[in-house]
């Protein structure tokens, strides 16, 4: 089982962000975003500043995907 962060994917096209966007209004780190492009681990503070970014819960961005 794994995350996927497709659904913070689709989020960010339909309000028309760009990655750099989200890194800029949440303040998270380039690497991080990174992490997320290749459905790595990231901390919950960073999945916390995205969702007040973004204004949305944290089932909106993520969920749990089995192999």
């Amino acid at each position: 089982m794994y995350f996927s962060y497709n659904k913070l994917w689709k989020l960010l096209i339909d309000r028309g962000w760009k990655k750099k966007d989200l890194q800029q209004a949440s303040g998270v780190s380039s690497t991080s975003i990174a992490k997320l492009g290749k459905d790595g681990n990231v901390t919950t503070e960073v999945l916390l500043k995205i969702c007040k970014a973004l204004n949305c819960d944290v089932g909106d961005i993520m969920e749990v995907k089995t192999k």
